[in-house]
């Protein structure tokens, strides 16, 4: 009846008038019906933009790394920048950090606080004249520390016992005391060169305790060889200096183990009788560029001596036993290098038998000697 449909209008219409206002929450919700139809709802997302309900993003963080630096694989490099102090925010899990060619002044103890796995520190070329007694505390890993060319007059104290490889040449170091290298029981490696040390400015037991594989002196201000009288597992001693007084090999050096000695560009006029001795398994004898007159006796005794350098020297002449020795068996290794080029000695003087023990004639370097 007419009276009945005026009632279901007036009801529509005031349920109508109750319904709470449209509210727009995404960009598609002014399509979605209450059947469903068309869209879907927003807890199923869009069917062409899924918007599923997403908390707040949580990025990871940046990994450190210094501005300016290149920081790949544990693996800092701030090289060729330009730095005055070592810069902050090193990540704590580096193990090789490299500062060379910078113009850092001074090593302060918080500088590496942080970089207790680190393995490698590279200082070389700075500026460097003052190093914190605790600026390497934390390195309990450290093995390679180098710093080279820069101004220590010192070598640093309290370095981490760690330390396999030691590189401090070219800087202003006249002193080397014997608690700078105690308890270091694994160092096998020491470059010392280019510095103004003196024979008094190495301590009593100065390379006490270390298992020394290679230690080298060059150019430095040495009348004489330090005494190094390390285990038997030292390998390699090699001592250069550049100094206008006569150097004389010392009876101090008992190198049982020296496979190589270097005395190449110093001021030696002689090696005294019987000093070889003490280098039984010699295998390289370098004593080029000094002022030798004639050549060391006591070489046709080294069984396994194979390498002697002996150009540039004062040398006149060289005689039939002066590099092998009188009857066989003596000899455990043939030489396949003697250079006795830029001296004074006719070669063709020379005997054919003076290198008998000699692999080939390849092996002898005479030249010609231009005063």
């Amino acid at each position: 009846s007419t009276t009945m449909k005026s009632l279901l209008l007036l009801c529509f219409l005031l349920a109508s008038s109750c319904a709470l206002p449209f509210e727009q929450k995404g960009f598609w919700d002014f399509t979605i019906d209450g059947d469903g139809l068309g869209m879907m709802n927003d807890e199923e997302g869009s069917a062409i933009f899924p918007t599923p309900s997403i908390p707040d993003l949580i990025l990871p963080p940046m990994p450190m790394c210094p501005f300016g630096c290149q920081c790949h694989l544990r693996v800092v490099q701030c090289s060729d920048l330009g730095l005055t102090v070592v810069p902050k925010d090193i990540p704590p899990d580096t193990s090789l950090l490299d500062l060379q060619n910078n113009k850092i002044t001074e090593i302060k103890e918080n500088d590496f606080k942080d970089l207790s796995n680190l393995y490698a520190l590279v200082l070389v070329n700075n500026k460097i004249s003052k190093i914190h007694t605790k600026a390497f505390n934390a390195m309990k890993k450290l093995q390679k520390l180098y710093l080279s060319k820069n101004f220590l007059s010192e070598i640093p104290r309290n370095l981490p016992q760690s330390l396999v490889e030691l590189r401090v040449h070219e800087n202003k170091i006249k002193k080397v005391s014997k608690e700078v290298f105690r308890g270091m029981k694994f160092m096998n490696c020491m470059e010392m060169g280019g510095n103004p040390l003196e024979n008094s400015g190495f301590e009593p037991g100065a390379f006490d305790g270390l298992r020394l594989n290679y230690l080298r002196i060059s150019e430095a201000k040495l009348t004489g060889i330090p005494k190094v009288d390390g285990p038997q597992t030292q390998q390699e001693l090699k001592c250069v200096s550049r100094h206008r007084n006569t150097l004389q090999l010392q009876v101090s050096v008992h190198c049982s183990f020296c496979y190589r000695l270097g005395l190449g560009f110093n001021s030696i006029r002689m090696i005294e009788n019987g000093s070889l001795a003490y280098l039984p398994v010699l295998r390289e004898l370098h004593l080029d560029n000094n002022k030798l007159s004639k050549v060391p006796t006591g070489l046709p005794d080294m069984k396994y001596l194979q390498v002697v350098y002996l150009h540039n020297n004062n040398i006149t002449q060289v005689g039939t036993n002066d590099f092998c020795p009188v009857g066989f068996g003596i000899k455990r290794a043939f030489y396949h290098g003697i250079s006795l080029f830029s001296n004074p000695v006719n070669y063709w003087e020379v005997q054919p038998a003076t290198f008998r023990c000699v692999t080939d004639r390849l092996a002898i370097q005479f030249g010609n000697y231009k005063k």
